[in-house]
């Protein structure tokens, strides 16, 4: 266990909600764990490291007068940090990008083939206008083309970066895709703001009757403007993980959208660990200690470890939709979302944080070995692309 210059033992604070926080930072000293929206300055004024999620605002209002000397968020984006002042106060920042990529785009997988068997299309035939093609945006792109979709990026910081004539210009994206995702950082200033970018003339350039898939930040859409969208017709279709003023969201909102979740695209188990992995490794290179914690032992077993294929005679899409849906209750996210409409606004709030901290596991496509024979081996780069581990059995029959 690290100790501090005056022999007592590092004390860290972490969300409750932040998975084997104590197993893996307890090897750096005393860890107490807080709810993530009651940490608060008291919490944190003996602590050295803190260890948050995004439900919790790190600022001066939290870390003035604190022995705070490292700050660790266990997720990919840092819009909850106050990174300016952090810098001022020379306190270490850490954080997980691309920890949870796969799993949100797994997620969006997921939705798309929900909805296209609900409205009756095939994604083959649509065009996908992914905006924002980072770590998370470009893994969506990867699983659209596997799904046969003709793909179109967005994003005009990459594009002056790279000058590569794939990124195409946002207008041209909206009015080409029939299937808009977002996957943007939250700016409210610089060459690229994105908070309210979803605003009444943004959904104006969208095709009529395209899709709009939000998993980034809730303050990337306008609520307003998202509801009128989609109760004129202007939206097919609303899928909707973030919303603005988390916990407490517009439950008009949530009734608008065809499928709603509770800001959990990226809360694979595989991905909640990875991040935390991330961070563990970040403080203990602060602490000037090895890391050697492995915790990849104790995540849970997949619910379909192993599939057989030996009849693929149904269309590609269809038989992808059937293992994707197998692996998770997708829609049942979505059905525990709506729970709160029915809620006394008062108790929404804690619902909505009760479905992200209880939310079930799931494990990343990967851990599905799928094995194909005969004629099925002609979707392994379908299955490939979405991520699962496949082996193509060369014989006709799987003894």
């Amino acid at each position: 266990m690290r100790k501090t210059n005056r022999g007592e033992a590092v004390k860290i604070v972490a969300d409750e909600n932040i998975p084997l926080v104590k197993d893996g930072f307890g090897r750096f000293g005393e860890v107490r764990v807080v709810p993530g929206r009651a940490i608060t300055a008291e919490a944190v004024r003996d602590a050295e490291l803190l260890i948050v999620r995004s439900v919790t605002k790190v600022n001066g209002a939290l870390l003035d007068g604190s022995a705070v000397r490292f700050v660790g968020t266990c997720t990919i984006g840092t819009d909850h940090l106050d990174i300016e002042y952090l810098k001022r106060r020379g306190i270490a920042i850490a954080s997980a990008p691309g920890s949870n990529a796969t799993s949100v785009a797994e997620y969006i997988a997921a939705v798309m083939l929900q909805l296209a068997k609900r409205q009756g299309f095939r994604l083959a035939e649509k065009t996908i206008g992914v905006v924002g093609v980072g770590n998370v945006g470009s893994r969506v792109a990867g699983r659209a083309e596997a799904l046969g979709m003709k793909v179109m990026l967005g994003d005009p910081p990459l594009a002056r970066e790279t000058h590569d004539a794939k990124y195409r210009a946002l207008d041209e994206v909206l009015d080409g895709a029939d299937i808009v995702t977002l996957h943007v950082p939250l700016e409210k200033g610089g060459a690229d703001p994105t908070w309210h970018m979803v605003d009444e003339g943004f959904l104006a350039k969208m095709r009529p009757g395209a899709v709009l898939f939000n998993s980034s930040r809730g303050a990337v859409h306008d609520t307003r403007a998202v509801l009128a969208a989609r109760r004129s017709g202007r939206l097919g279709a609303l899928f909707l993980d973030v919303w603005e003023n988390e916990p407490e969201v517009d439950v008009e909102l949530v009734a608008a959208a065809d499928v709603a979740s509770p800001h959990i695209c990226g809360y694979s188990a595989d991905g909640k660990l990875a991040g935390v992995v991330i961070v563990h490794r970040a403080a203990a290179k602060f602490l000037g200690v090895k890391s050697e914690w492995d915790p990849s032992g104790q995540l849970p077993a997949p619910i379909v470890p192993e599939v057989t294929l030996t009849d693929c005679t149904e269309p590609a899409e269809d038989l992808a939709r059937r293992l994707v849906l197998g692996t998770y209750d997708f829609a049942d996210d979505d059905r525990r979302m709506r729970e709160m409409i029915k809620l006394p606004a008062a108790k929404r709030g804690k619902h909505f944080d009760a479905l992200r901290r209880d939310c079930p596991c799931r494990r990343e496509f990967h851990n599905t070995k799928i094995t194909l024979t005969g004629e099925c081996r002609r979707l392994s780069s379908t299955l490939a692309g979405l991520g699962f581990s496949v082996v193509e059995n060369e014989s006709e029959e799987v003894g």
